[in-house]
């Protein structure tokens, strides 16, 4: 799915009503099949560009386009499948503690099922095989039957991810997908990410507050400050020079020190989610 914004600007959605943009003026392109990294300091306006993506609200001023369509000039119901076609993993995936794990990961197919189908779904899973070899690409095979209730804070994250190898989508828009991961793991979820993005032909859209793992893995990165785009380069020409005005004042978090990163327990209360599914 190829990707235009023309001058976007946008507020957060949380935001208060009166508040500055999160995003401001903001132009890119990004061609369909296309990996990229987003970086950027806190409060860049990483999470409200993926909000915007995935159509979860329309830009303030300026424009978006996918594949040449502008989604809030569509009739209500040609929106909801376009929607359809994007898959947007929260940092805290909107899992139900109660679900079983091969019920979550097999709700990446939603958008693609009847209501009566998707009623079943969460009663008897309909394609237990698939739901395995998903979980088996993030080495989460042995969790398949479990309640989401007694997975780890990193686990949920990779069944959150999971979703997308099942999802019949043409766009993943991937917001700080290893906040609750080692290293290791790190390393395993991205190169699965990308490798299913690889062979669907996705485009795939990243935070990623990491950047030594968005400069190892992806080709392209864009770095935002202040809702701003800073800049839009090859992995290659990301000098540390260029890290180090991203980053100015925010130092701890080049080095990896993210602040206010996800508890590994369950949240106390319901969180405000985007959920496409019809």
């Amino acid at each position: 799915m190829k990707i235009q914004l023309l001058g976007a600007s946008a507020r957060h959605p949380a935001a208060r009503p009166g508040a500055a943009a999160a995003l401001k003026g903001l132009s890119l392109q990004i061609a369909a099949g296309e990996p990229v990294a987003v970086i950027g300091p806190s409060g860049a306006g990483k999470t409200t560009l993926l909000q915007v993506l995935a159509c979860a609200m329309p830009p303030a001023a300026g424009s978006m386009a996918l594949d040449g369509i502008n989604p809030w000039q569509l009739p209500r119901s040609a929106l909801q499948r376009l929607r359809g076609g994007l898959f947007l993993a929260p940092q805290v995936p909107p899992l139900p503690p109660r679900q079983r794990v091969v019920t979550a990961v097999l709700a990446g197919r939603l958008p693609a099922m009847g209501l009566l189908a998707s009623l079943r779904s969460l009663f008897y899973p309909t394609d237990i095989p698939a739901a395995y070899d998903a979980l088996d690409s993030f080495d989460l095979a042995d969790k398949l039957f479990e309640r989401v209730d007694r997975l780890s804070g990193g686990e949920r994250q990779r069944v959150g991810l999971a979703r997308a190898l099942l999802a019949p989508a043409r766009l993943w828009l991937i917001d700080e997908p290893l906040s609750a991961l080692d290293p290791t793991r790190s390393q395993q979820a991205i190169s699965t990410l990308l490798s299913g993005a690889r062979q669907r032909g996705v485009t795939l859209v990243a935070t990623l507050h990491q950047v030594d793992v968005a400069l190892a893995h992806f080709p392209r990165i864009i770095g935002l400050r202040d809702g701003a785009l800073a800049f839009d380069l090859p992995a290659a020409k990301v000098t540390r020079e260029l890290l180090a005005r991203l980053y100015d004042q925010f130092e701890h978090e080049l080095r990896g020190e993210v602040p206010n990163a996800p508890p590994q327990a369950l949240p106390a209360g319901p969180q405000p989610v985007v959920m496409h599914c019809r």
